[in-house]
């Protein structure tokens, strides 16, 4: 969707509000990359991005009348998307809590050698790049809610500190200050512990097969390796702030095309009787 000017997107708003199918859809369309990949950045794996996303877009379409335009679409999509994952208890690592102790311990101590081959004839090296892109996403799971969340607007969206402070409730001198630290303990983990990014002993080509006996990836499902890295243009990207050196560090983070199934959601739902009722909701 190209990016339209205020007075287009109100009158799309309007026009959804009023029960417009097409409007709604474009709106919706419009956001899905944005809403998918916080949440998976959030949640740390597709299933569980793909089901709050759902979760997500529907609080969208059914909060869409009480927006009054105060902030920038994208902002107000993106304040309800971060309080429902900051509240979203249904996930993996909900339920299997990750610290940083425990993934450097495993990291130093696991007997990857003697792991047999569990590739199933896929090539090592996309192995390795779905394993690279995976534990990215596992490392983020070591921060608290609160940090990840400020970690990931900061460094994967970059948001301004003003819009981020009011997303999250706090002003723009503390979140700036609090992701100062979080900045630094990841890029000191990287530093430690990654041979991939950092100075660290650990190669995803060599815990290939370790990580398919842990289930932390599967030859026969590349979500990661599958989805096409595509760049989304945010609105609130307008409002950058400087990113100092220690970001590049995290040039990695990259924005991930949402699954078929979610877009099939959106247009299901859109072409079915619920939406009517939702839309008079």
């Amino acid at each position: 969707m190209r990016q339209s000017t205020d007075n287009e997107l109100q009158a799309l708003i309007g026009q959804a509000v009023a029960g417009d199918k097409q409007s709604m859809e474009t709106l919706l369309v419009g956001v899905q990359d944005l809403v998918f990949n916080l949440s998976l950045r959030m949640l740390g794996t597709f299933p569980d991005a793909e089901d709050a996303s759902q979760d997500i877009l529907l609080k969208v379409m059914t909060h869409l009348p009480s927006f009054r335009g105060e902030s920038a679409f994208s902002t107000w999509v993106f304040s309800i998307a971060v309080n429902h994952l900051k509240n979203y208890k249904k996930h993996r690592f909900a339920k299997y809590p990750f610290s940083f102790d425990y993934y450097g311990d495993d990291i130093l101590h696991a007997k990857v050698q003697e792991v047999p081959d569990l590739t199933q004839d896929v090539e090592k090296a996309v192995l390795a790049e779905e394993l690279k892109q995976s534990c990215t996403n596992v490392m983020l799971q070591c921060l608290d809610t609160e940090s990840r969340c400020i970690f990931i607007l900061g460094i994967m969206f970059r948001v301004d500190s003003r819009i981020a402070g009011d997303i999250l409730g706090i002003t723009p001198e503390a979140y700036r200050q609090r992701l100062s630290r979080v900045r630094k303990k990841m890029a000191g983990f990287l530093t430690e512990y990654c041979g991939e990014y950092g100075k660290g002993a650990c190669h995803c080509g060599e815990r290939v097969n370790y990580a398919i006996k842990n289930h932390r990836i599967h030859p026969s499902r590349l979500d990661f390796y599958n989805a096409v890295p595509k760049q989304v243009m945010l609105d609130v990207t307008a409002a950058m702030e400087e990113i100092d050196a220690i970001s590049q560090e995290f040039s990695f983070f990259r924005l991930y095309e949402p699954p078929e199934r979610l877009k099939m959601f959106l247009l299901n739902f859109l072409d079915g009787a619920a939406f009517s009722v939702v839309e008079k909701g």
